[in-house]
């Protein structure tokens, strides 16, 4: 004891001369120092004034500090390139083959042509997509002649056609090296992140759906680059606020808000991501190291930080897109009068010059504001005395709503006291609250209702035009004008501006479009109704065309109506904003409308073992074609990962509450952000669609089967790992390993089988198609002999 007590001592005056001597003198030498250890230390002098003044030269120091700020590093990932020329190749193979318009090139290249001319369309989905392929078109000095009139129908050679399919395909090269380095993000190996990007590599129906003017490919690369700067972003969660960190942030609420912008259909990737984040926060809130405040204040600066950058991004691409359309075009009766009159050449065209205040003897045209375009409308035709169900009309002339401009949409504002139509000097102008009458133009009837049942909505009533048939049934034809937006226009009638409601004095019901179609006796033209629930916005109406009668005699107003044409002037003016709320409440009311059957639409039930394609496009003389539909191979692999993945979760989950924990901490957190990322996206991508009431296609399924199929390469992995480490069944995690290496060949073989379909640029005999009929549902064309 006293021996060692003595070493201890010594040792201890031994360092504290050291520490007392000068730095010179206890600085070791190189060479003293194993060349290993002397590469991982650093030695640094005492920061003295003296030593300061005497080691360092001032101009030095600040040239060595100008030279770290522009130091640049540059790493280049092999794997990743060489996976991009992979994908470029394959997806600009040919590109401008086949030089026929191919689906939904039908469409979206009548959008591109109409930017090239600035005119306004309508379009129920965002358009950045749109846009994307517009600006390449722009450079490429596309006109926009094009007339894009039916499927199969040759482009001319003034198109640009690479150019315009540049964009998607572009995008879809992107999405194989975004996946490589997603999977590598998520915490599995190399070459299970080079597995999964070798099954995006040589699936068909991303191949296909990248190589013409389609949405997709944008709409995929924007979500899955979005989730990969989330899951980057995770990283800096335990050290906040650095330039990574919002970095990251912002560029997930970039990517993910452009996907959104391509299609609504990115709002799952959008709620992928958030879920993403709030699971993590939520998982923060049990660190006792970080106090409330600084937990609230991150949460804060995160929202807003990513509010902030998708709001912008959204509202940047919607105040382009109303800037460049600013000429009258195709759509524009679908959206509002003032909508329209705000475009140039469109309404105002019609009614520029018309008088601005609705008056006593004012010759108008009422228009439904909200939803469908129609016109109220009346014509000869009565309702039929008895209806199928056996009810009873009033056998009144008829009211509807007509989609399309018509002599017989024109009305004029009658005074009840007053027995003239002309107009009178002073004009005796319409305000809210006055009580009026509607005069059928044509017909000189008046808008007339009543307490019997509507034709096709038994819970409101019938509207019609009165005719006296000397019964017991007077006329109740006064309605009481309601303008909803005076706050903004004022208490007078005006022409486009105001919104207004008519409510029927006698019933206190107001007139409504009731979205439903009337049959044959109809002329299947839509209802029109007066209802009790009087706020709604099926019962809007507002001027759109507008004259003032100038003559009493029946004839002479109908030559008036037929043929008055009206003096342009000044068109209306609508802010960003308006034109903004307006096409958005368009947009929401086009996506509830039902289209009809399509012979290639499919079911949500019928997507993950691909029952069913799509064909694309057909080659006039041969057999060539191409068809939709996803490498086999993959798809029936990828839907049994995702039935793998499920069963092993429920089997952990239930022998981890009987306390028996197969993995270790850290495996078991990697499984779960597995099925948190990708299973979890592909339920939210996929679910959806059994509670949408619309035709849908194969192509509405890709954004699912990219979560299920990266999720099968993921599970793969995680086999291999229990079997080897868990299981300790080396032979058997040799046997995946091999299997793995299997199915890249049979993926391969079956994509170059395919891919013929893909492409379209083989001529193909009937022997050939049938030969590749592989399942009974899969319906290709053959051209008969």
């Amino acid at each position: 004891m006293d021996s060692t007590k003595q070493r201890n001592v010594k040792y201890k005056q031994k360092n504290t001369e050291a520490s007392n001597r000068p730095f010179q003198e206890y600085t070791l030498k190189s060479s003293e120092i194993k060349p290993d250890v002397r590469d991982s230390i650093r030695y640094e002098k005492p920061k003295t004034k003296e030593t300061e003044d005497i080691s360092y030269d001032s101009t030095n120091k600040y040239i060595s500090k100008f030279k770290q700020f522009f130091k640049v590093n540059i790493e280049i990932d092999v794997v990743s390139v060489t996976l991009f020329i992979g994908a470029i190749a394959t997806r600009m193979y040919k590109l401008e083959q086949p030089r026929n318009i191919v689906f939904d090139e039908l469409h979206y290249g009548k959008y591109v042509a109409l930017y090239m001319k600035n005119t306004f369309f309508f379009d129920s989905h965002p358009p950045l997509g749109k846009q994307l392929i517009a600006l390449a078109a722009y450079i490429a000095g596309f006109d926009g002649k094009c007339k894009f009139d039916r499927i199969g129908s040759s482009y001319s050679d003034s198109v640009p056609l690479v150019a315009l399919r540049f964009i998607p395909a572009f995008f879809g090269s992107l999405i194989i090296p975004t996946t490589y380095h997603l999977m590598l993000e998520i915490g599995v190996s190399e070459w299970t992140s080079i597995f999964a990007a070798f099954l995006f590599l040589f699936d068909n129906a991303l191949l296909a759906q990248s190589r013409f003017i389609l949405m997709e490919s944008m709409l995929l690369f924007f979500s899955l680059f979005g989730i990969l700067c989330i899951l980057k972003f995770r990283k800096y969660y335990l050290k906040p606020y650095n330039t990574a960190w919002f970095f990251w942030l912002i560029s997930a609420a970039i990517s993910l808000t452009c996907s959104l912008s391509v299609k609504y259909a990115g709002f799952y990737s959008c709620f992928l991501g958030v879920a993403i984040i709030l699971r993590d926060f939520w998982r923060l809130l049990s660190q006792k190291s970080i106090s409330d405040r600084s937990l609230f204040v991150r949460f804060l600066i995160q929202t807003l930080v990513s509010a902030v950058a998708s709001i912008t991004i959204y509202l940047l691409v919607f105040y382009v897109h109303l800037s460049l359309l600013y000429k009258a075009g195709p759509h524009d009766s679908i959206m509002t009068s003032a909508f329209q009159a705000s475009l140039e050449g469109g309404l105002a065209s019609i009614t520029k010059g018309q008088p601005l205040l609705v008056a006593h003897g004012s010759q108008i045209t009422l228009r439904h504001s909200h939803g469908r375009t129609c016109w109220l409308h009346s014509h000869n035709a009565v309702y039929p005395i008895k209806y199928p169900d056996k009810r009873g009309s009033s056998h009144q002339q008829q009211i509807t709503c007509y989609s399309f401009k018509d002599v017989n949409n024109w009305w004029i504002v009658k005074r009840p006291d007053k027995n003239d139509l002309v107009v009178e000097q002073p004009v005796d102008f319409i305000k809210h609250g006055d009580v009026v009458q509607l005069v059928h133009g044509i017909t000189s009837r008046a808008l007339n209702s009543h307490d019997v049942a509507a034709p096709m909505s038994p819970q409101c009533q019938e509207v019609t035009c009165y005719i006296d048939y000397n019964i017991s049934m007077p006329a109740q034809n006064l309605w009481k004008v309601d303008i909803i937006n005076r706050d903004q226009i004022g208490d007078k009638w005006h022409t486009i501006q105001s919104l207004i409601r008519i409510i029927h004095v006698d019933t206190n019901t107001a007139l409504k479009f009731t979205g439903k179609q009337l049959p044959d006796w109809g002329f299947h033209q839509h209802e029109v109704a007066a209802d009790r629930v009087i706020n709604q916005d099926d019962t809007v109406w507002n001027v759109e065309e507008h004259r003032y009668t100038k003559s009493e005699d029946q004839n002479e107003r109908e030559k008036e109506l037929v043929s008055a044409e009206m003096i342009p002037t000044a068109a209306t003016s609508l802010s960003f904003w308006e034109k903004f709320f307006e096409l958005h409440y368009k947009m929401m009311f086009a996506t509830t409308e039902s289209v009809q059957n399509h012979m290639y639409s499919s079911t949500p039930l019928e997507w993950p073992l691909m029952s069913r394609g799509i064909a694309y496009w057909v080659s006039s003389d041969t057999n060539a074609q191409i068809h939709l539909m996803g490498n086999i191979a993959v798809w029936y692999l990828s839907t049994f990962g995702l039935i793998l993945y499920f069963t092993l979760l429920i089997i952990y989950l239930l022998r981890r509450r009987r306390q028996c924990f197969d993995l270790d901490a850290l495996n078991w957190q990697k499984f779960q952000l597995i099925g948190e990322v990708f299973f979890l996206g592909y339920l939210l991508h996929y679910l959806p669609y059994f509670f949408v009431e619309r035709t849908l296609f194969l192509h509405h399924y890709l954004s699912a089967f990219v979560f299920k199929a990266l999720l099968f390469a993921a599970t793969i992995e995680h086999v291999h790992y229990v079997l080897e480490n868990v299981l300790k069944a080396r032979m058997l995690a040799k046997g995946v390993v091999l299997a793995s290496l299997g199915m890249v060949l049979v993926v391969i073989y079956v994509f170059k089988k395919f891919s013929v379909f893909s492409y379209g640029n083989v001529a193909l005999n009937t022997g050939d198609i049938l030969g590749l009929r592989w399942k009974d549902t899969w319906d290709f064309i053959v051209h008969k002999s």
